[in-house]
């Protein structure tokens, strides 16, 4: 039994395989409608969300399946003090996979090792957001044609989101890969990552200034300041409207540039940008299904003939 929890549990070829069939799944979704005709999808949401838990369920919907859970830890019995532990252990009774979202780092690791059943991260504190990367990943390849020889920005919250620093980690193992940091000095990449960036040789730069760098970009990843993260509402405030994408900034880009967002988008991506063709953050949500599909029945070892 095998279970996701980093977007490294896979290997890049592994990963080429899982593409090649939400690629597949997207040409011809017909084929794998009733795949997983009897399975149960257990969601287990610890934590508010709306595009990774719709998601989830759209893709266990859309191959057949059924889906149960709970959309945040007040309608769970954590209300009661029950532990990860022994509620997967209860869920692997009911469910045949699990999706989990928690607020503290390390929880679906510590369910997987309890569990019965298949358990993929669907994101834990600041740590991981495996399938958003995923999807990332997916929405390059299937956009660009490759994974790999492109200057990619990441701008806006480096410090404390997890999709920034689930998909730098993934998109290293790839080659010709140069990454431009675009933040406030308060939300830089943590350290750990830059070292890691300087261990293995790939080249990155740290700037504030989004305008500086938008004509060397061959992807923008764009990200909100997360309230949810900030201790402090003043620094939040001071912070949340640093970066602003609009059309004049767009001028500045290639016209084969694309611009990508985990979403939820708060004002940071003006409304008038969603018009341009380079931006391509609502498609990504769309891959993010394909992917979702194509985990599940990679996880329950559910081959399509």
């Amino acid at each position: 039994m095998r279970h996701l929890m980093s977007p490294l549990d896979f290997t890049t070829e592994e990963l080429d395989r899982l593409f090649d069939m939400a690629n597949e799944i997207e040409r011809n979704p017909g084929k794998y409608a009733h795949a997983c005709d009897g399975k149960i999808l257990a969601t287990c949401f610890y934590e508010p969300s709306t595009r990774t838990r719709l998601s989830f369920e759209s893709a266990m919907i859309r191959l057949g399946g059924k889906v149960i859970g709970f959309a945040d830890a007040a309608s769970s019995s954590a209300t009661k003090g029950e532990s990860v532990s022994d509620t997967i252990r209860i869920v692997s009774c009911y469910a045949d996979i699990c999706a989990m979202r928690h607020p503290k780092e390390g929880a679906p690791m510590v369910a997987a090792g309890k569990s019965g059943i298949p358990v993929i991260n669907a994101g834990d504190g600041g740590h991981h957001h495996p399938t958003q990367t995923l999807t990332d990943l997916l929405t390059i390849r299937s956009l660009k044609g490759r994974l790999g020889g492109f200057t990619i920005g990441l701008c806006g919250d480096l410090k404390f989101g997890r999709t920034v620093h689930s998909l730098i980690n993934a998109l290293v193992r790839y080659e010709n890969i140069r990454f431009i940091f675009i933040s406030p000095e308060e939300l830089r990449v943590p350290d750990y990552v830059t070292e890691m960036l300087k261990e293995k040789d790939i080249p990155y730069n740290e700037v504030i200034r989004l305008e500086n760098v938008m004509p060397e970009l061959d992807l923008l990843y764009m990200t909100r300041v997360q309230k949810e993260r900030f201790f402090n509402e003043e620094d939040y405030i001071r912070l949340k409207d640093f970066y602003i994408l609009n059309a004049d900034r767009m001028s500045l880009a290639k016209e084969d540039m694309l611009v990508l967002h985990p979403l939820p988008r708060v004002n940071e991506i003006s409304v008038e940008v969603d018009d341009d063709p380079r931006a391509v953050y609502f498609r990504q949500a769309q891959y993010g299904v394909y992917v979702r599909m194509a985990l599940i029945l990679t996880l329950l070892e559910i081959q399509v003939p």
